[in-house]
């Protein structure tokens, strides 16, 4: 996959949100970085995201549900970035994921 001209330049959605949770001072909010970590997907949403993983390994997507699939993918990294920076903010250990 391409490199757009906006991440070549670093103005891509995680930058641009990162600058608008921030304070004046560049500095994610402990109140903010707090809400950030409470964060997660529905139920609803990993079990779509799920089934559309595993249909994509069976090359059953139709083009708009590889689209969605993409969405699920970007949001979850969004999501993941923006926690990993709120966990630095506050000084916390990220939670060990049981086996399954």
């Amino acid at each position: 996959m391409g490199e757009t001209k906006a991440n070549a330049v670093g103005q891509d959605e995680v930058t641009i949100l990162a600058r608008v949770l921030c304070n004046n001072d560049g500095e994610l909010p402990a109140d903010i970085a707090r809400y950030l970590l409470g964060l997660d997907f529905s139920e609803r949403d990993r079990s779509r995201a799920h089934e559309l993983a595993e249909r994509n390994q069976e090359g059953s997507l139709s083009s708009a549900e590889s689209e969605e699939l993409l969405a699920y993918a970007k949001a979850g990294g969004l999501l993941a970035i923006l926690k990993a920076k709120a966990r630095t903010v506050l000084g916390v250990k990220p939670k060990r994921r049981s086996a399954s």
